[in-house]
């Protein structure tokens, strides 16, 4: 909730923590189902509209906010991994930096001296 600013931005979070989670699914499923029995009386809806206008509508959507949310999570773990990956990688091609290419460049131009330097 912090990360929002103004109220009703602190209502649609809120409001979507709470669909968006697994025991809103199991509540609305048990809403779903008390509303079978008079969808399959004669004059009912009947058992298609009912799967179609009650169960999916109702049931999956707080299934898929959950997906979401979980795939979301899941991404921006990766997504830091490989911003820390990326921060080592280039620290360890800095030349001002210990370790890495540093040590390399080092050698080389120790390499270069010694062979550049009179022989006794």
């Amino acid at each position: 909730m912090g990360e929002v600013d103004g109220v009703n931005a602190k209502i649609a979070v809120l409001i979507t923590r709470l669909v968006g989670s697994m025991w809103c699914a199991y509540v609305f499923g048990i809403i779903a189902f008390l509303g079978l029995r008079p969808a399959l009386k004669p004059g009912g809806e009947g058992l298609i509209a009912w799967i179609a206008q009650t169960f999916l509508q109702l049931v999956l959507l707080s299934v898929i906010m959950v997906g979401q949310s979980v795939q979301s999570a899941a991404s921006d773990a990766r997504s830091e991994q490989t911003y820390e990956d990326t921060v080592q990688i280039l620290d360890a091609l800095n030349v001002k930096t210990a370790g890495g290419i540093k040590e390399l460049r080092d050698e080389l131009l120790a390499a270069i001296d010694k062979i550049q330097s009179p022989s006794p």
